[in-house]
């Protein structure tokens, strides 16, 4: 079982519950979306001396809270679930995510880093990211490959830039999702 030194940040008792079959680790609980300021506290304590990763749900409401966090704490490391794999019967979340798919979320961490931007609107038409009927489905698919999660073209756009992803993981990833053909 994969130990993990930071501190794991989950909505529910549920999601906790998975993420302790799937890895080693100290797990905070934020009670959902109206977040506690004792949760606040509980991060606050941790973060300069382990660190603290957030996975939340692959939703509306899990953004929301991921975006609540790491506005105030903004060092915290992001690991992402693809929707597909934490869904079952309509019901979206980590709890419903098999331990294989929290386990890769949790080795494929990224941090936010503000650097000048590498990739441009132009970077998601000519990849197919963007403008055109497959392009939401593609950027599902290349945002769990890179472990970015997914959004919009904008938001996949900023978590581009925003989480370290490089030209060549960028390509690499590319070349997969086209299935290993380089032409599109």
């Amino acid at each position: 079982m994969l130990t993990i030194q930071e501190v794991i940040i989950v909505e529910g008792t549920h999601d906790r519950d998975r993420v302790k079959k799937a890895v080693d680790a100290d797990v905070i609980v934020t009670g959902g979306s109206h977040i506690q300021g004792e949760v606040f506290d509980q991060i606050a304590r941790v973060i300069d001396t382990r660190g603290v990763i957030i996975l939340t749900d692959p939703d509306y409401a899990g953004e929301q809270i991921r975006r609540r966090i790491t506005k105030r704490f903004p060092t915290c490391k992001q690991a992402f679930i693809p929707k597909v794999d934490a869904i079952v019967d309509g019901d979206i979340g980590v709890e419903n995510a098999s331990v294989t798919a929290v386990e890769a979320a949790l080795s494929n961490v990224r941090t936010l880093w503000a650097r000048e931007p590498i990739f441009f609107v132009e970077d998601l038409f000519e990849a197919q990211l963007a403008g055109n009927p497959y392009a939401a489905m593609r950027r599902a698919k290349l945002g769990a490959l890179l472990g970015v999660g997914y959004g919009n073209v904008k938001a996949f756009l900023g978590r581009l830039n925003a989480l370290s992803v490089t030209r060549e993981e960028f390509q690499a990833a590319i070349i997969v999702l086209d299935g290993g053909n380089n032409e599109r």
